[in-house]
């Protein structure tokens, strides 16, 4: 046996070989191989918060008695780390945890402990629903920046972006059901022919998510079916304290905008709320100022357009800086299109698309008071 280990040693010098000896015992936790310094240790102490402040819902949702399920917790901790790790859908999500070690650890998990299945989030999800956790989830994120004082209660910006239903062009079809061809081609994947057919939303509905609606941003871009996502962000670190998902139309962004800044609390000082050419109109302006706000959007002058902003506001500096703050919004809707992968929705219908976009939006504000915290310590 010596002269073997001598001739291993030999052979093999200080390369090193592989150990497949199993540990019969082990004592190691989740807890010890995450790095004390890993920014997830902050976002964690957030989350924590948060959900503790729901603990009240969470008991309100299900019975005393029965069997046990998945804690709700859980499942909100797991949508997180999915929009942080950009992991598009729930079984994959399922599949990953059963070998990571930081999201056991984030989940609370032994590391032993097997994943649950992925129809978990499905069969509870109508659950969350019915008890608006998203919206409470994402209310108790912004109250967390409030108490840290992050956030300004005297100016914020508007703005809304379209975010691709999950629905194809094909599905689009004439609500009286004319377009349905017995004798026509069958298959998933089948050629149509749409060259001088006039379609339209009032018309045609997409028979996979027919509350999607056909529409383009610009003159310049080809529609697609969609739904509009809808952000208020304050100016003093670019946090997001109201977000809204609704159906896609001309006229969403100024009226859902109008509905966010109602929502905020009544203030006795005049505030400012600025926004692009879009929001430019004679009515958002003078509804703005019905609910106590100062206008800051650009001015639409294009043609022989007047714009509803005239020299009395852009003569104030405060103007030019909205004017500048304002495009720090284009920031969390970015993110939530690549890292929250909300490029192209992954639900059906406007409820739970609404509840995606609740929470992604929280989990971008969840990083952003990590970072906060780090730069105040």
């Amino acid at each position: 046996m010596l002269a073997i280990r001598r001739w291993i040693e030999k052979t093999v010098g200080m390369r090193g070989t592989p150990d497949p000896q199993l540990a019969m015992l082990t004592t190691l936790s989740t807890e010890e191989l995450i790095p004390a310094d890993h920014p997830i240790r902050r976002i964690r102490v957030v989350v924590d918060a948060v959900l503790a402040e729901l603990d009240d819902t969470f008991a309100a949702m299900y019975a005393s008695s029965g069997r046990r399920s998945i804690p709700p917790e859980t499942l909100l901790k797991a949508t997180v780390l999915m929009a942080m790790y950009s992991i598009r859908s729930e079984r994959a999500f399922c599949e990953r945890l059963n070998y990571d070690l930081l999201f056991k650890w984030f989940l609370d998990m032994r590391i032993d402990q097997p994943a649950f299945d992925a129809t978990t989030f499905s069969k509870n999800r109508q659950r969350l629903l019915d008890h608006d956790v998203a919206n409470e989830f994402f209310e108790a994120v912004v109250r967390q920046a409030k108490l840290r004082r992050y956030i300004s209660s005297d100016h914020f910006s508007v703005d809304g972006t379209l975010l691709q239903a999950w629905a194809s062009h094909k599905s689009f079809k004439p609500k009286d059901g004319s377009g349905d061809d017995p004798q026509g081609p069958k298959g998933r994947n089948v050629e149509v022919q749409w060259h001088g057919q006039k379609r339209s939303n009032d018309t045609h509905a997409s028979t996979t998510d027919p509350e999607s609606r056909l529409y383009r941003k610009s003159h310049n871009t080809a529609a697609t079916l969609c739904y509009s996502g809808h952000l208020l962000m304050e100016h003093r670190n670019a946090l997001i304290v109201d977000a809204e998902l609704t159906t896609a139309d001309g006229y969403a962004e100024r009226s859902t905008a109008l509905e966010m800044l109602g929502r905020l609390p009544a203030s006795a000082r005049r505030r400012t709320v600025a926004g692009d050419k879009g929001y430019d109109t004679r009515g958002f302006v003078a509804d703005a100022r019905d609910l106590g706000f100062t206008p800051h959007v650009a001015q639409n002058t294009s043609g022989n357009r007047r714009s509803a902003i005239d020299g009395r506001t852009t003569r104030h500096p405060g103007h030019g800086v909205s004017m500048r703050i304002r495009k720090r919004i284009e920031e969390p809707f970015g993110w939530v299109k690549t890292v929250g992968g909300g490029r192209k929705l992954r639900y059906i219908g406007r409820e739970r698309n609404r509840a995606w976009f609740k929470i992604t939006t929280a989990t971008y504000n969840l990083i952003r008071i990590a970072a906060l915290d780090t730069s105040t310590a």
